[in-house]
């Protein structure tokens, strides 16, 4: 068996003896050192360390210049800092400059085998190329820029740090955030997306930090919020920007505690979970106007990750549209489908305001429109207008109860669909669930007609 090795870096003899019972009955050898010279000594020896653990002062220098040592020099070994309880900004500072984590004095004993199990966990993480990387995560490409995007992901996997994934609507950024997730070493652990825009401000404290029953009209039993499903794994907050004001303060102090309190106790539950986040808006931007909390964006914002848009990786469409274009026959048991050459060349001078989503919903109504399954180019019926324009013609046509009904339903998408549900139904209905006469009926061909109720979740009987 492997013999796991520690470093333990702190002034004070008490403390690293402390530290050094406790990560020895967890099976770890460990050397201790007084100084940062004494440390800079053990890390320059050659000997392979799982964990280093450093305090952040130190007679001769500061914990912050072991952590730039080992990002330089190590990089793969993680280090943990200790910080005073409540020093966020020397915690955020570490993490920036490459620590996996930190604790807070006086150190939480539970913490700190939660985050040496992890540590231990995420340095014998190996090193992925990007063939491997393919073979793990699904970003199709391999242009520079998102070459370079997987280089990144792979680096801040092994990391505990938060990260703020920025990017244009629809460039993938959840897909980014499981990515980091699944090489991480909370890999086998929950990942818990939440849309912070989709959830009714008057409901945001009881879903993410949970309730008591009895808390409220309608708590009618205990329930477990976000945080708490996702502890020990990830919680990716998505449009972040959208939280209210009021609910901000209160999840950047849950992030701090690592604990929240469900409304209705007094008592608060300790969790431990790295928060990732993301929003295509501009939170610089929205810092500046008073409408996001400061602060809680730098704790959000320690390493930031920009995700490029699809018209800045052009190179990568063939082999998107083909992944696309495989998912689409597979979900119908189809044969290959196929783009014909001039199909593709018109996609490639088109800009993607809604990138690679977009590109996903023009190539989904391309397959059901085309016939002998090669798509061409008027089965792409592309529409160059921006977003902007879409959204203000709109604005400018719809009748004001209709667009009530639209925001009801949350988005434009989601009451199509329920439209889309009905007229399917209904013609199935008149043509006594005969599949082929009910897509004659609709004029549509049988091929856009099956695809359809697939999609939609009505596909309950053979085919015709």
């Amino acid at each position: 068996m492997t013999t796991l090795h520690a470093l333990i870096i702190d002034d004070e003899p008490d403390i690293r003896e402390l530290l050094s019972l406790t990560l020895m009955r967890m099976g770890l050898d460990c050397d201790t050192a007084k100084d940062f010279n004494e440390a800079i000594s053990y890390l320059k020896s050659g000997k392979t360390y799982n964990i280093c653990l450093t305090d952040m002062r130190l007679p001769d220098g500061s914990g912050l210049d072991i952590v730039r040592f080992v990002q330089e020099k190590l990089s793969t070994l993680p280090i943990a800092v200790i910080t005073a309880h409540g020093n966020m900004d020397t915690a955020v500072e570490a993490m920036k400059a490459g620590a996996f984590d930190f604790l807070n004095k006086p150190v939480d004993l539970k913490d700190l085998r939660t985050l040496v199990d992890s540590a231990v966990s995420s340095s014998q993480l190996e090193e992925k190329n990007c063939s491997e990387l393919d073979a793990q995560v699904d970003i199709i490409g391999n242009s520079p820029a998102v070459t370079k995007l997987k280089q990144t992901i792979s680096k801040l996997a092994r990391s505990q740090a938060p990260v703020y994934i920025s990017g244009e609507s629809g460039s993938g950024k959840e897909l980014v955030a499981r990515a980091i997730h699944k090489l991480g070493p909370r890999a086998d652990k929950p990942f818990i997306p939440v849309n912070c825009g989709a959830i009714p401000s008057e409901l945001v404290e009881s879903e993410f930090f949970g309730y008591k029953k009895g808390a409220f009209t309608g708590a009618h039993r205990d329930s477990e919020g976000l945080f708490q499903a996702a502890n020990g794994g990830t919680l990716f907050l998505d449009e972040v920007a959208d939280l209210p004001l009021s609910m901000q303060v209160k999840i950047l102090r849950a992030i701090q505690e690592k604990a929240v309190r469900p409304v209705g106790t007094q008592s608060e539950v300790s969790v431990n979970v790295r928060i990732l986040s993301a929003t295509h808006k501009g939170l610089h931007t929205l810092v500046e106007k008073g409408e996001f909390r400061q602060d809680l964006f730098y704790r959000l914002n320690v390493i930031q990750l920009d995700v490029p848009p699809l018209r800045k990786r052009l190179d990568d469409l063939g082999a998107l549209i083909q992944h696309i274009l495989q998912r689409l026959d597979s979900d119908l048991g189809d044969s290959y489908t196929r783009i014909n050459p001039e199909a593709l060349a018109k996609l490639k001078t088109y800009s993607f305001p809604g990138n690679v989503r977009e590109l996903e919903n023009i190539l989904e109504r391309a397959f059901t429109l085309c016939e002998n399954s090669s798509i061409g180019v008027e089965d792409l019926q592309l529409q160059h207008q921006s977003p902007e324009e879409s959204v203000n013609n709109l604005q400018n046509t719809a009748n004001n109860n209709l667009l009530k009904t639209v925001l009801e339903y949350g988005s434009i998408d989601a009451y199509l669909e329920e439209i889309e549900k009905e007229i399917l139904h209904e013609a199935l209905e008149k043509d006594r669930w005969n599949k082929t006469n009910a897509a004659k009926t609709l004029g549509i061909s049988f091929r856009s007609f099956r695809y359809r109720l697939k999609k939609l979740g009505l596909d309950n009987s053979d085919d015709d």
